[in-house]
């Protein structure tokens, strides 16, 4: 049944193959040869005829034969290609009129929300976060902090990211440094940047945003709880605030690809062992420094003790003054 693959009736194929099989024989004798009703066979001749699968003869007048298998496969195709190219200028036309529609639903906070509107929840966040990004047109901007992230926010932040890559945008995310220890999601920043998204990471970060098409930004309710919700915020003010953060974040921030600039041991500290220093020196403690590198207060802790013995300091405060000698702060 090689021409019902091409979209043809299967009884108006049996139809077909009985003709060519025995050219001349009328309707009764097409129902014998392929065990359908005569009433099938004319439908199948009608739908034949539509299909321009039969032609008249030259030589008998009034008599209807087949045209070549070869010739009718490319009739079939030839079909279902404008078929095709009919579906997808009404599927541009659909994806266009959805576009629109999100675009302006996005931008249209509900009534009396006009600079703020919340979101309690996950849920809430989750659905309207899939319309943003659905609906966003040149660029999203995103800030990861806390370390790295679960394997269930990976997942579910993956077919999100597929669909913005294969629109176009332009997509840059800033993560925090502790993440590159982590295989896993070392290895989905490396998947991102195959997709073309642009990923630099830093000691310390802003809290969570993402900022879209430089005209909504979402942040958390509560930076230390995102569980509780999100604010979506179009002032144009604090736009442009959150914007210059991002790009003072992202110029001092280094490319994934990047090495590190040394390693702990070695005489000159990283840029995390660097903004631990600043810390100490401003008297936070442990655990406090530990979130903000979202790293473990044991890491804390060992790196201290590194530094410690590389300034040859014997106290936090003999460190804190040895490392602005070297010119370290």
């Amino acid at each position: 049944m090689v021409l019902s693959a091409m979209g043809l009736d299967p009884a108006a194929e049996r139809v077909y193959r009985a003709m060519l099989a025995f050219p001349g024989v009328g309707v009764a004798e097409l129902a014998d040869a392929t065990l359908l009703t005569e009433h099938q066979v004319r439908d199948g001749l009608d739908l034949l005829g539509d299909l321009a699968l039969l032609r008249a003869s030259r030589e008998q007048t009034g008599m209807l034969r087949p045209v070549s298998e070869q010739r009718a496969m490319a009739i079939l195709i030839e079909r279902q290609a404008a078929e095709l190219e009919a579906r997808r200028a009404q599927l541009e036309v659909n994806r266009n009129a959805l576009s629109s529609r999100l675009a302006r639903d996005a931008r249209t906070p509900p009534t009396g929300q006009a600079g703020i509107e919340r979101l309690l929840g996950m849920d809430a966040v989750q659905d309207r976060l899939e319309e943003l990004m659905t609906a966003a047109a040149t660029e999203v901007l995103n800030i990861l902090p806390g370390g790295p992230q679960t394997a269930a926010s990976l997942a579910a932040a993956r077919p999100v990211n597929q669909d913005l890559a294969a629109r176009g945008l332009e997509l840059r995310c800033i993560y925090q440094d502790s993440m590159r220890a982590d295989r896993l999601n070392l290895n989905y920043a490396h998947w991102l940047q195959d997709l073309g998204v642009r990923i630099r990471t830093t000691p310390l970060v802003p809290p969570r945003m993402i900022l879209i098409d430089r005209a909504i930004a979402v942040v958390p309710i509560e930076p230390q709880d995102s569980t509780r919700g999100a604010a979506l915020l179009r002032e144009p003010g604090v736009l442009a605030s959150l914007f210059a953060l991002f790009e003072q974040t992202w110029h001092t921030a280094t490319d994934l690809d990047t090495p590190k600039a040394a390693e702990p041991g070695q005489d000159t500290p990283t840029p995390a062992e660097l903004e631990l220093l600043k810390m100490v020196a401003s008297g936070i403690t442990d655990q406090a420094a530990a979130n903000r590198l979202g790293i473990s207060l044991r890491t804390v802790r060992r790196r201290m003790e590194d530094l410690m013995n590389r300034l040859e300091a014997t106290s936090r405060f003999e460190a804190g003054l040895k490392a602005a000698k070297r010119g370290w702060l």
